[in-house]
């Protein structure tokens, strides 16, 4: 006799999902975009209605600047819209070249290599440098990318306490000596806006033999007296730190991403880099516009000054309404509320 068919059935996957989204809405998780329709800029308008914009990493309002545009169409009349292949294929343009070799230079480094994106270049650069076997030492703050990029890499995590030199210490004293050790912090950290203590975590390094990765995203073009980031910011020259990442998306306006480092370094990278050769690249239409908003950043030191303005108007108007400001200064690091400081900026 043959047996009925069961009754029973497997969960849908709406079935599963639907619950976990009403959990995540109920606990104040749940993200909404909101649709703009303006350039960014100082004020935006969403779905209909003028907004005074808080949220931006525009940070030096180069987004929209009509110098950046012609030459973002300019590229686009000679290059077309997309770059057709990976870099290490066909899509490597003269773009893309002149605008590492201007990277290289911004950051006083041998090499510069282009990413698509800065999530995409910090899960490269730590999953190339690191593997099993090996440890990574991160700050505890430090952005999604650099813990997802750990978690890629398959070598131990090891997270200290947040901007705290003698917890990253004791790490490195209780790890095998036998390993690679990359120590990663980010510069200027998304979220709080704090800077990282670096001349200590170089110090470290040295001590402890482990190379220092530092993503500057949100302190190049915006500390420093030439926006140099977080490194000219305390005064350090790049052998100080041999792997620096940068985004192209917040200060300079435009989207994308590099790592910067000696020959070595950035060759080794771009052979071993998987999120690099596995990709397509940067249109170069993108880069032309970077190169134009990059030489601006260098040029015109009073977008920096003006910001420090902006940054010091809002926080004095926010004191006088009686409003409680968190001072990320600390005993032992300077900070964002020194005197090159910039914003506290947003997480992108």
């Amino acid at each position: 006799m043959l047996d009925s068919p069961s009754t029973n059935t497997a969960p849908s996957l709406k079935d599963i999902l639907l619950p976990l989204l009403e959990e995540n809405e109920r606990a104040g998780l749940r993200r909404v975009r909101s649709v703009l329709t303006t350039p960014q800029g100082i004020e935006v308008d969403v779905e209909g209605k003028r907004y005074l914009s808080f949220c931006s990493n525009n940070y030096l309002g180069l987004a929209s600047d009509p110098r950046v545009i012609k030459a973002f169409k300019q590229g686009a009349d000679r290059y077309g819209v997309g770059s057709g292949a990976a870099s290490v294929v066909a899509g490597h343009y003269h773009a893309h070249h002149a605008l590492e070799e201007e990277l290289a230079d911004f950051t006083g480094r041998e090499r510069a290599l282009l990413f698509s994106t800065g999530y995409m270049a910090n899960l490269g650069i730590v999953s190339a440098l690191a593997g099993r076997g090996d440890v990574v030492f991160q700050d505890r703050l430090n952005h999604a990318s650099l813990l997802d990029a750990a978690a890629l890499s398959r070598a131990r995590l090891r997270r200290y306490a947040h901007a705290d030199p003698s917890a990253l210490r004791k790490a490195l004293v209780s790890s095998s000596d036998n390993n690679r050790k990359l120590m990663v912090t980010d510069g200027v950290f998304s979220m709080d806006g704090d800077v990282a203590p670096l001349p200590d975590l170089v110090d470290i390094g040295k001590q402890h033999d482990a190379w220092l990765m530092v993503d500057d995203a949100h302190g190049l073009g915006v500390l420093g007296a030439s926006g140099g980031g977080t490194l000219a910011h305390f005064g350090l020259n790049s052998d100080a730190v041999p792997i620096l990442m940068g985004t192209l998306g917040k200060s300079l306006g435009t989207f994308g991403a590099f790592v910067a480092g000696d020959d070595a370094v950035v060759e080794y990278l771009m052979q071993k880099a998987r999120p690099f050769i596995f990709t397509t690249a940067l249109p170069p239409a993108v880069a032309e516009a970077t190169r134009t908003s990059l030489a601006i950043a260098r040029e015109e030191n009073w977008r920096r000054e003006h910001l420090i303005a902006l940054v010091t108007r809002f926080r004095a108007g926010a004191k006088s309404l009686g409003l409680t400001l968190w001072n990320p200064a600390a005993a032992n690091r300077k900070s964002l509320s020194d005197s090159d400081a910039g914003p506290a900026p947003c997480v992108g």
